[in-house]
């Protein structure tokens, strides 16, 4: 009820601990994305690889008018998806200060998917 008519997809992706790779594991889109606005959510912007991964599968798709919403933010993951994708308008009341040896953002959330899905 929040945006009438919205059509809403998913994209799985889950990054390797240890390269902080990010690999798909589930991607269901609308038909048709050429010619819509597409707004990406995603809580944390970290590196920016999962960012660009699905930034990817959403152009592959038709997506050409997208625009990310994060709540906290990267400066690696800010210019990796600006330089990918520059037309990409990214949206986060925060852009905390860096990444800690594990590509957490610092200060951060911790490991946003382990806080939300109770894992660890």
């Amino acid at each position: 009820e929040l945006i009438p008519g919205a059509r809403v997809g998913h994209i799985g992706l889950q990054r390797d601990e240890a390269t902080a790779i990010a690999s798909q594991y589930y991607a269901k889109l609308p038909a048709r994305l050429d010619g819509s606005v597409v707004l990406m959510i995603d809580p944390m912007l970290a590196t920016g690889g999962s960012a660009v991964a699905a930034l990817d599968l959403l152009h592959h798709a038709g997506a050409r008018d997208i625009r990310m919403i994060c709540i906290v933010a990267a400066p690696d993951g800010v210019r990796l998806v600006e330089r990918h994708y520059p037309d990409v308008r990214i949206f986060t009341p925060v852009i905390d200060r860096e990444l800690n040896e594990h590509k957490f953002i610092v200060p951060g959330l911790g490991d946003f998917g382990d806080r939300l899905y109770g894992t660890s």
